[in-house]
């Protein structure tokens, strides 16, 4: 029952808008996720050999649920988790963005 309710309050907590990291943490996730997740996803985030994570591919999708892909993967597909580069609070900073629209990674984000 423990595990159960540390997860709800996890939950919880991702449900409120994640902190933005400093302004220099921002422009190197911007850049990870422009370089590393473009890879797979498009350099436009429109799709290749993963899906499109653009906000209208995203349109309805949970933060909670996108960041936990985002920092844990997805088993059993080429989706790798991304925890040994950022943390729990990261991911779900990058899920904000990704829902909202991805910055360019000549310009930093505002939040």
């Amino acid at each position: 029952m423990l595990g159960w309710v540390g997860c709800a309050a996890a939950g919880a907590a991702w449900a409120q808008p994640a902190p933005a990291p400093s302004a220099e943490r921002q422009t190197a996730l911007v850049r990870m996720v422009r370089q590393d997740c473009g890879s797979c996803h498009g350099m436009r985030l429109t799709g290749g050999l993963g899906p499109a994570i653009t906000p209208q591919a995203l349109e309805g999708k949970p933060l909670l649920s996108m960041a936990s892909t985002i920092y844990g993967g997805r088993p059993g597909t080429p989706m790798p988790g991304w925890s040994a580069m950022l943390t729990l609070e990261e991911a779900h900073w990058v899920a904000q963005q990704l829902a909202e629209g991805f910055p360019e990674e000549s310009r930093r984000p505002a939040r």
